[in-house]
């Protein structure tokens, strides 16, 4: 029995690294709209995007991008909560970075559907640095479905 054109047909997939500079010790940077365009680019229209953060003192995460206040308040909760000296015995003394990293954790998997991504309404991406400033990397891994390649 032959199977339906849509399994036949080579699905779409795209994986690319991107390099960008951050400019404070702790700060959460807005990536959505990259995310988004790089989502258009690829053509995909139901699939998934894996964001990836090869670094153990930076994160990804999803959180409110209404209000800027937010992640002002989420630096400050998580400094509150993992201060930056703390008698750590790591030599380097960034291991409130590390901790924070781990916490918010190095990736995020969306959803998208019809060509864009699937974010609630107040909903934005952010890259997270906890020891910066630095140079850092993000991989981005876009796939289409294979039973919605159309």
């Amino acid at each position: 029995m032959q199977k339906p054109l849509r399994y036949l047909r080579k699905l779409r997939y795209n994986d690319s690294q991107h390099q960008d500079k951050t400019e404070q010790q702790i700060q959460f940077k807005e990536i959505t709209r990259k995310v988004n365009q790089l989502v258009a680019e690829s053509g995909i229209n139901h699939g998934q995007v894996l964001l990836f953060v090869p670094h153990t003192t930076a994160a990804v995460t999803i959180n409110e991008n209404a209000d800027p206040d937010v992640t002002i308040d989420m630096a400050k909760g998580l400094n509150r909560l993992i201060p930056h000296k703390d008698n750590y015995r790591h030599r380097e003394g960034n291991s409130a970075a590390h901790i924070k990293s781990s916490l918010i954790g190095p990736s995020e998997q969306l959803i998208i559907a019809h060509g864009q991504l699937l974010l609630g309404t107040w909903q934005g991406i952010y890259f997270c640095e906890f020891d910066g400033p630095r140079s850092r990397t993000l991989h981005v891994k876009l796939s289409e479905d294979r039973d919605r390649a159309d």
